[in-house]
């Protein structure tokens, strides 16, 4: 029996190999000091600091709707006509082209008023809100599903939906940090009591996991204080794998006296505990379940092909100098052949996920 830092690497919907690897690792005995994820890494942090277990995960990522599909399919929610105030409307591309079309013998006036209401029109239409979305707001989906869900997570437990980073710390046993990259700040963010004691839980776990072009980056808000004491209003804030989807660093060593470490998690080292990356390996097979994910709807978008390619080069670049540094410290757990957005993967593909993760687990507690 062991206490143990634990790093959760990201990966979307992968991230449900976390649920039997976290079955295992309980099964040992084992409890944790600090749980720190990024994207799916940081969804799976947030509920075990919550106090959800291993099987209550699980009955969480088995929900299903009234129709048969995954809840977690809802995921992929379309942005309603409601998501875009009047200022972003004005100030969107689309405006900016109404307002070069010159028609000749048309008073100004009316060119404005037929503007609007062309953009108006456009705008009840849900694959066009999907593409404005991408366009103003950096994403196809909305990401509203996803927050309601993480808040329901936490009601579940006791907590208050809006609960502040530093509020849930009062109230939990472990530290819990959540990484998320700053686009206009150009840095990692490491949300926790220390940095951002006002940030709402919800909204910090909404920030971690919101892949660029495919949920619409959040903004930072006044009313959630300062990062670092540094005002980050107004700052486009997106998936932290952007800059460290594996941020094992963060716990590998005791940091400087002053360091930007130390300032983010404290004292990191303690002589009663562990540290372990929990990593999702493609490469490495899921029992019974085919080696190329099954194709979806974002999946098959040139574009977010692309921008998968070019994050997942940015951070694996970046994270396998720390992967062989701590090779010894990381528990590889299968995905080969699942998609990072494979939301409404089935019970059964589902269900061999987390088994891969169990059995990957107890494989490395006893090496």
């Amino acid at each position: 029996m062991s206490l143990y830092d634990l790093v959760f690497e990201g990966g979307g919907a992968k991230g449900s190999v976390f649920v039997g690897a976290m079955t295992a690792f309980y099964r040992q005995g084992h409890t944790t000091r600090r749980l720190i994820g990024t994207s799916a890494g940081a969804i799976t942090a947030t509920l075990l600091a919550a106090g959800f277990t291993p099987e209550q995960m699980r009955v969480v990522v088995n929900e299903q709707k009234d129709d048969g599909q995954p809840r977690f399919a809802t995921f992929m929610d379309v942005p309603k006509q409601v998501d875009f105030d009047q200022t972003t409307i004005n100030n969107s591309d689309t405006m900016s082209i109404f307002k070069h079309v010159d028609v000749p013998f048309l008073p100004t006036w009316i060119s404005a008023s037929l503007h609007n209401q062309l953009i108006n029109a456009l705008m009840q239409l849900p694959d066009y809100r999907q593409l404005f979305c991408f366009v103003e707001c950096g994403g196809l989906f909305a990401g509203n599903e996803f927050l309601n869900w993480i808040k329901e997570q936490l009601v579940k437990k006791g907590f208050d939906p809006n609960i502040t980073l530093a509020a849930f710390n009062a109230e939990i046993n472990n530290e819990l940090s959540l990484v998320a990259s700053d686009t206009d700040g150009h840095e990692m963010l490491v949300l926790n009591h220390r940095t951002a004691p006002d940030c709402p839980v919800a909204w910090a776990v909404r920030m971690s996991m919101s892949i660029p072009f495919v949920w619409r980056e959040v903004v930072w808000q006044a009313g959630w204080g300062n990062y670092l004491g540094q005002n980050i209003s107004g700052h486009r804030i997106v998936d932290g794998g952007v800059l460290s989807n594996f941020p094992i660093a963060l716990v590998d060593k005791q940091p400087l006296p002053g360091s930007y470490e130390e300032q983010v998690m404290g004292n990191t080292v303690a002589d009663d505990a562990r540290t372990m990356g929990l990593l999702i390996d493609e490469t490495l097979k899921v029992s019974g379940q085919p080696n190329q994910p099954k194709p979806n709807v974002i999946g098959a978008l040139k574009t977010v092909q692309r921008v998968t390619r070019l994050i997942d080069t940015m951070t694996g670049s970046r994270d396998n100098v720390e992967i062989l540094l701590h090779k010894n410290l990381v528990c590889r757990l299968p995905a080969q052949g699942y998609g990072t957005t494979e939301f409404n993967m089935n019970q059964v593909r589902l269900n061999a996920l987390i088994q891969a993760g169990d059995d990957s687990m107890s494989v490395f507690l006893h090496t």
